[in-house]
């Protein structure tokens, strides 16, 4: 089922509760992330952060006033391609009772017209090596493998 009743908006400090959970629900992000609430001043700080960077948004997928997802991007300007810019989107999540309603397509698109507003030379973004259907989802909406991730944890 499509919903077009999905409003794609900036994240406000209110909604920090509702995105915390949705990613609390993802067991395969393996983050530790937690509806705790003593932990909410750790979201709120991120968020700020967020807010506080002229690069980088983070926006809520709404539908009729419940958060059914989230994602958040950051533009980044490299040396390469001549000093071009890229549009990296990042934790992407919807909402598990939403999947395949149309949600995730809905915040894609918003951030690909995002993009072609700033005026960058690419959209990129990274999966979870175990998301599979996540893969699939992307591929349809026109991404490509192109690169191998490292990451090295510090914390």
């Amino acid at each position: 089922m499509q919903d077009t009743d999905v409003r794609i908006r900036a994240a406000r400090p209110e909604d920090v509760p509702e995105i915390a959970a949705l990613f609390a629900d993802d067991a395969l992000g393996g983050h530790g992330d937690t509806t705790d609430p003593e932990v909410l001043p750790d979201y709120l700080a991120a968020f700020q952060r967020i807010a506080a960077s002229p690069n980088e948004t983070l926006y809520v997928a709404d539908r009729h006033g419940e958060i059914v997802g989230t994602f958040q991007t950051l533009v980044t300007t490299t040396m390469t391609a001549r000093g071009s810019s890229a549009m990296i989107i990042e934790a992407v999540q919807t909402r598990a009772d939403c999947r395949g309603q149309g949600i995730g397509a809905a915040m894609i698109a918003f951030a690909i017209e995002r993009a072609r507003a700033e005026d960058v030379r690419l959209v990129q973004l990274t999966s979870n090596a175990a998301r599979t259907d996540a893969h699939r989802f992307y591929a349809r909406l026109g991404f490509a493998p192109s690169h191998l991730g490292f990451k090295l944890k510090l914390k």
